[in-house]
């Protein structure tokens, strides 16, 4: 199959650029090299029985002369590193066996596994390194704890045909040529699937080129907020005249934080519930050090539990029914606010301490009012996007000179404030409306049809109070789990053929229809554990087949027997588990009679089968056990794809069924259409 064809930035199209990737054994190094644009592989192995330095070494070369870059997944921490070993010790290395050679990169491959895991530095930063690198895995972030993934995850919510772990232990040594064979076809398929996962990553790469090239900052392997971080301290030293390197070194570090001293003056309730937790909060002194559970408080108000702490609100409706929909009568409103955390900042003139305030607040508006000025289509409309968002996150990292934790309470608390203000302004301007949901920078209520203007009066009050701007918009059906977990359908929208068609076509599990020549859609939203499209690449995508069954319940009317016979992608009945620590796989089954128990790889995919056996997580120290699935049902390992009749694989969908229709039977036996008294 020939790979789609773009280059990374505009001047690359005449050049070769590799994706690569190593494998360091204790007597023998593997290297394979894939075009990004062809199929053209380059193949080098360091061993006594094939020694492939010196076209190696000239491969190397040529790369830096031609000016050929390396495309590789966590390049800059280990690949990368490795390489320059190469380049900078070449005279070194010829004089070595092939396994020797292999051995002596083995050490340094020892030696940066081990700096990493300290968390020193490495020895050669990004621009020490003689080949330009861009890094998928840094690119994704999935070197932040929030998100961290492995190759072999990643292949995983990928639906790659082989996610095999090294079938070798890296201290083993290599005698035959077979073995030397197994570990290149290992090393391709990692090649493989990390050039399949640069072009699902394409639009990110060719952002980051465009970004590199603008503001002439390598960004190509930068993560979002980096990016943030970087254009951010670009434009503050351009703007203040202070040299990046000194802005670099600021921070405004603090002992204590009392809260009643950042609380906004507007902030003031009519009722009990909220006068009490405003109350609250002015008792607070943080300690910016430990602020993870250092706040948490709940009220209940017409019905629903919102929680409040130093992060967001969170709030939802929690009935034995909670499936709700819009009738003749009612309406379900949304309103979010724009770009919430960024503009409390932005419209109340907050900076952190050690900035210059006037400038700081300057460029943090530019970047919204600019933002506003470019058409989503444009990625530099994603980039501010980025900016105003990450900014406000690095407020509390402490290797950000953004930092600085009193702007990060700033705005997290007087943002729940403000947004529990428009609850309470809306709940007692509209006694019948109904709250369903109340989270971080919106919520959800079930108001008369008769009051929509008051409802929109009400928010047009509180945006003016507040300075801040709200989006609205109606909801057909919530399906609400919790506050984090729910399906959305929006009220149907009209819209001209040609939009109609490009909506169709990329989101087919969207309502469509046409009435007398116009054309309509509504849109649906899936959070939490009702998610499956476009789900991002880090998250688990267990059971597919699931939340799609659920939603195609709900949304379509289709019931779950009859869409589960539709569906034959054996990828949507897959779930994935990684295991780390002291604990290990094992498969628990019966062979001619005997119990055995099998150790199988740390990163395992696999399905309910009516022929299968139990898979457990063991731990090899203490010897405690637990079923990677609780239900008597057995599963079946699929590390490597099978291509056969869907029937072969023995599917047992009475255990999904049963799934699918526990969830739906929890949410609502019956729709409820909440009645309002008026």
């Amino acid at each position: 199959m020939n790979a789609p064809s773009f280059s990374l930035i505009k001047h690359f199209t005449m050049r070769t650029h590799w994706v690569m990737d190593y494998e360091t054994l204790s007597n023998c190094f593997v290297a394979v090299f894939e075009d990004i644009k062809s199929e053209e592989r380059k193949i080098f192995v360091l061993h006594d029985l094939r020694n492939d330095l010196d076209p190696f070494l000239d491969f190397l070369e040529k790369n830096i002369t031609q000016k050929e870059w390396h495309v590789s997944f966590n390049g800059l921490s280990f690949d990368g590193q490795i390489t320059e070993y190469i380049i900078r010790n070449g005279e070194l290395l010829l004089d070595m066996s092939g396994s020797e050679a292999a051995a002596w990169l083995y050490e340094k491959a020892q030696y940066i596994i081990e700096t990493q895991n300290r968390g020193d530095f490495l020895e050669f930063s990004p621009k020490d390194l003689t080949i330009e690198q861009i890094d998928i895995f840094k690119l994704n972030h999935w070197d932040n704890p929030a998100k961290r993934s492995s190759l072999k995850w990643i292949q995983y919510t990928t639906d790659w045909h082989n996610i095999q772990d090294m079938p070798i232990h890296h201290a083993t040594k290599i005698e035959s040529l077979d073995k030397i064979d197994e570990i290149i076809s290992y090393c391709i398929n990692d090649v493989s699937s990390t050039k399949s996962i640069m072009y699902l990553s394409k639009s990110q790469i060719e952002l980051r080129a465009k970004l590199t090239d603008e503001y002439k900052i390598n960004l190509y392997s930068a993560s979002e907020p980096k990016i943030s971080k970087e254009l951010f301290l670009h434009f503050l030293s351009k703007k203040t005249g202070i040299k990046k390197y000194d802005l670099k070194a600021l921070r405004t570090y603090r002992q204590e934080i009392v809260v009643k001293d950042i609380i906004l003056p507007y902030l003031e309730f009519k009722t009990a519930p909220f006068q009490n937790l405003l109350n609250k909060f002015k008792e607070v002194v943080i300690n910016p050090n430990e602020t993870k559970g250092g706040f948490k408080y709940s009220i209940r108000y017409k019905g629903v539990k919102t929680d409040f702490g130093l992060g967001g609100i969170h709030g939802a409706r929690n009935e034995k029914y909670s499936i709700y929909e819009s009738t003749e009568d009612t309406v379900i409103m949304t309103s979010d606010v724009t770009s919430f955390y960024p503009n409390l900042a932005i419209r109340n003139k907050w900076s952190p301490a050690h900035l210059p305030k006037e400038d700081f607040c300057q460029l943090y508006e530019w970047f919204f009012e600019e933002r506003k000025k470019i058409p989503k289509s444009n990625p530099k409309n994603y980039v501010y996007k980025i900016v105003l968002n990450s900014t406000y996150g690095l407020s509390n990292d402490q290797n950000s000179f953004l930092y600085d934790p009193q702007l990060t309470m700033r705005i997290t608390i007087n943002g729940q404030l403000s947004l529990a203000l428009l609850y309470e302004m809306i709940c007692e301007a509209i006694p019948e409306a109904v709250p369903l949901m109340q989270n971080t920078d919106g919520l959800e209520t079930i108001i008369p049809k008769s009051k929509v203007d008051l409802y929109y009066e009400i928010c047009k009050q509180w945006q003016d109070l507040t300075s801040l701007e709200l989006e609205h918009d109606k909801y057909q059906k919530l399906v609400l789990g919790d506050v984090n977990n729910y399906i959305a359908l929006n009220e149907y929208k009209e819209v001209p053929k040609d939009d109609f068609d490009k909506i169709k076509s990329g989101n087919p599990h969207y309502l469509f229809k046409e009435e007398d020549g116009k054309y309509y859609y509504a849109a649906a939203k899936c959070k939490g554990r009702f998610e499956f499209n476009n789900l991002a690449l880090h998250k688990n995508k267990s059971f597919l087949i699931i939340p799609k069954a659920i939603y195609y319940y709900f949304i379509h009317g289709i019931e779950p027997e009859d869409y589960l016979a539709s569906q034959k992608n054996i990828f949507d009945y897959c779930a994935g588990k990684k295991i780390k620590g002291n604990w290990k796989f094992v498969i628990e089954d019966i062979v001619n009679g005997e119990h055995t128990l099998t150790d199988v790889q740390n990163t395992i995919r696999y399905y309910m089968s009516k022929k299968g056996y139990k898979i457990i997580k063991k731990n090899y120290v203490d010897g405690r056990e637990t079923k990677t699935e609780a239900d008597k049902a057995l599963q079946k390992l699929f590390i490597n794809y099978e291509d056969k009749p869907f029937e072969e694989y023995n599917i047992d969908t009475n255990y999904y069924l049963k799934k699918i229709r526990s969830e739906i039977n929890n949410l609502s036996p019956i729709v409820r259409q909440i009645t309002l008294n008026f």
